[in-house]
């Protein structure tokens, strides 16, 4: 009788145990998921803008991005989360230039939309960046970095179609 006590004293240690493990196994925590892989990344004629690995990092609690662009010169890196606190998706990227970018969203169907707080430009206008990274029928992803200026002009920043390699 002791051992079977045992035996279903240890089963339950670890089972929470592991639950404990992995706080951030859930399903809004997955949302972003299908963008981890290797990536050549094109513009829409093809030409190939750059690299960039997506991996999941902290006992998946994060995203953490790695881009090269296709000269070498340029390269930056982020981390992504979903924040049990808002409830939502953050990235902080920071590039080799000094430039960072904070965004939070969420997804919506096959897209990923995250945005910076509105700020203001020199000439006083608001505008925010919103980037919508897009799972393809093929598992390819686009990434739309767009600005929009007063609520409604939109200017592309990038436009990039990634594919696995």
């Amino acid at each position: 009788m002791k051992f079977i006590v045992l035996c279903f004293t240890l089963f339950i240690f670890s089972t929470i145990s592991a639950q404990k493990s992995c706080n951030c196994c859930t399903e809004q925590h997955a949302a972003f998921d299908f963008w981890i892989g290797t990536w050549e990344v094109t513009n829409s004629n093809g030409t190939t803008l750059g690299r960039n690995r997506i991996e999941k990092v902290q006992n998946n609690c994060a995203l953490s991005e790695n881009w090269t662009s296709a000269t070498g010169n340029y390269t930056g890196t982020s981390t992504n989360f979903y924040n049990y606190k808002t409830k939502q998706w953050e990235q902080l990227w920071i590039d080799n230039q000094g430039e960072s970018l904070k965004l939070k969203g969420n997804r919506t169907g096959n897209q990923m939309i995250l945005q910076t707080d509105e700020a203001r430009n020199k000439k006083g206008d608001s505008f925010i960046h919103r980037i919508t990274w897009t799972l393809n029928t093929d598992g390819s992803v686009r990434q739309l970095w767009e600005t929009i200026t007063n609520g409604k002009d939109s200017t592309v920043v990038f436009d990039g179609w990634y594919k696995k390699i």
